[in-house]
């Protein structure tokens, strides 16, 4: 009895530890194991993505959420730049993008409340699912709501500035040509989901950071992870979890 029991505190050590602590019985875990650590760590995550681009130059200044033209306007507004004539198409990108960041903040109470009212379920799919699934739950429980919010916000400041009028006669005629599809030929619609699928990339991103992929980084996942198993052993319900993790496969050498 001695070996198999320091067998198995040896086994819970090396769960609490490893990296693969996230693999833990789901099944057998309460609301607040599944939810408590994994709200927050999201709450936090989708306010700093919003913070970050909703700050001057939040959109401009970073090459993978700036909003430049669509489709093929883009690529002739990029030969205007390099022949000195881009004063104007530098003016409606960065019109756009002030938009955006004017918009974006609107999406943090939405998102917050998607986090809050997130079910049991969804939480511990997004514990066991993959390396965006909590920003795939965030895209489909929110995008509708935030684009609603959205799309008043960046016509208002597109309409201010007189971007919408330059950009609709540009896009419109492209559209007809092929140049650019439908939905972007508006600026609005255009500016709103440049916005959205911005927002949701950099949520991405802060939910890699949480996971913690990094080399060196536990990441708050793993956290949660073994914060429930520790909740599971002061519960006296580990030894359960454990046998149905490893299939109840009994421990060799037990006497």
């Amino acid at each position: 009895m001695l070996r198999h029991s320091l067998r198995l505190t040896a086994l819970c050590a090396g769960l609490l530890l490893g990296a693969n602590a996230m693999a833990l019985d789901l099944g057998s875990l309460s609301q607040g194991d599944a939810s408590g650590g994994l709200k927050d760590a999201l709450t936090q995550g989708a306010q700093i993505a919003v913070k970050q681009l909703g700050a001057p130059g939040g959109f401009s200044n970073n090459p993978e959420v700036k909003i430049g033209l669509p489709g093929k306007l883009g690529k002739v507004a990029d030969k205007l730049k390099m022949f000195g004539m881009g004063d104007q198409v530098t003016q409606l990108e960065t019109s756009m993008n002030k938009a955006a960041e004017t918009a974006v903040t609107q999406a943090q109470p939405i998102l917050v409340n998607a986090v809050k009212n997130m079910s049991v379920t969804d939480a511990k799919g997004i514990l066991s699912g993959g390396q965006d699934s909590a920003t795939q739950y965030l895209n489909k429980s929110s995008r509708e709501q935030i684009r609603a919010k959205f799309l008043p916000i960046v016509k208002a400041a597109t309409d201010k500035v007189g971007v919408a009028q330059q950009y609709n006669a540009l896009a419109g005629k492209a559209a007809a040509f092929g140049a650019v599809d439908a939905k972007s030929a508006n600026v609005e619609n255009y500016v709103t989901e440049q916005a959205l699928d911005g927002l949701f990339k950099m949520i991405a991103q802060q939910e890699e950071t949480i996971r913690g992929h990094q080399p060196g980084e536990e990441g708050v996942w793993r956290a949660v992870s073994r914060s429930n198993m520790l909740d599971l052993l002061r519960q006296g319900r580990l030894p359960r979890a454990l046998a149905q993790l490893f299939q109840a496969r009994p421990i060799n050498g037990s006497a």
